[in-house]
């Protein structure tokens, strides 16, 4: 781990089971992310949580005594914004996500309608404002216009609670496959996509980056996906059960990411 913590430069990190655990901030979040800056090092938020905007995310970590910027995130909504732009650039969207979602993708110059007629591309968010209309509409279009393209933001089967899990992007895509035999585009981890678009954006080398969180196929995956370091961690969602029954290995498994500070402080 030492030898980890002395490389590492840029640290992606997950948020929800990794930094806090839905309103609850971990013990260890601040400090860590003091000494990440104080050995010189750079943090971006990375989530596959596309429900909230970086506006609403800046908003929710300044809740918890965090301060942080748009410079601070890289979001599967950015990324999937980035993906748009290079595949599908004018191409009017229908959005099953919340407000947040769309009003990230209308910053981007995205035209959203409700109008199933006038739809050039679907696109399927986290959904915590989701209606059974959605999902008929979104139904309705795949099955009807067979060549439509089709974006997830994220393949997230569960999102974590402190009470549990919650049905996240990736199970409602798996019902709408169901009814409609159509798979999405996924954008978010474990595409190598965001680890990518953060090093090239800050400069960043394979060998200089990492990307923690709790997630297995997700997280894990993303990271190796893009050539970096993958560290789990034990504090959301994987246990070493999950660990032993996944054929993805992380470089390193922590209890919690606070596992890192005595390596830092030692640089």
């Amino acid at each position: 781990m030492e030898t980890i913590a002395k490389n590492i430069k840029l640290y992606l990190l997950d948020m929800d089971g990794t930094l806090y655990l839905g309103d609850r901030l971990y013990d260890f979040t601040r400090e860590l992310l003091a000494e990440i800056r104080r050995t010189g090092g750079k943090y971006l938020f990375m989530t596959n949580n596309s429900s909230k905007s970086v506006a609403d995310y800046i908003s929710k970590l300044e809740k918890m005594g965090i301060s942080a910027t748009r410079e601070d995130f890289i979001t599967s909504s950015q990324a999937t914004a980035y993906y748009l732009k290079e595949h599908h650039r004018g191409k009017k969207l229908y959005v099953c996500g919340t407000k947040s979602l769309i009003a990230e993708l209308e910053s981007e110059g995205f035209t959203v309608t409700t109008d199933i007629d006038e739809t050039q591309c679907v696109v399927m968010g986290f959904d915590t404002e989701l209606t059974f209309q959605k999902l008929w509409d979104v139904s309705k279009i795949l099955l009807t216009r067979k060549d439509i393209p089709y974006i997830a933001t994220n393949p997230d089967l569960v999102c974590p609670t402190e009470f549990g899990s919650v049905p996240d992007c990736g199970s409602v895509c798996i019902g709408i496959e169901n009814a409609t035999g159509r798979k999405p585009i996924v954008i978010g981890k474990p595409s190598a996509l965001m680890p990518e678009l953060a090093m090239a954006k800050w400069g960043y080398s394979k060998e200089e980056t990492a990307v923690i969180g709790d997630r297995i196929y997700t997280d894990v995956k993303s990271g190796l996906n893009a050539g970096v370091t993958g560290i789990l961690v034990l504090s959301g969602e994987s246990t070493l059960q999950t660990l032993a029954e996944s054929p993805v290995k992380p470089h390193l498994v922590l209890n919690n990411a606070g596992e890192l500070l005595p390596y830092l402080r030692k640089l």
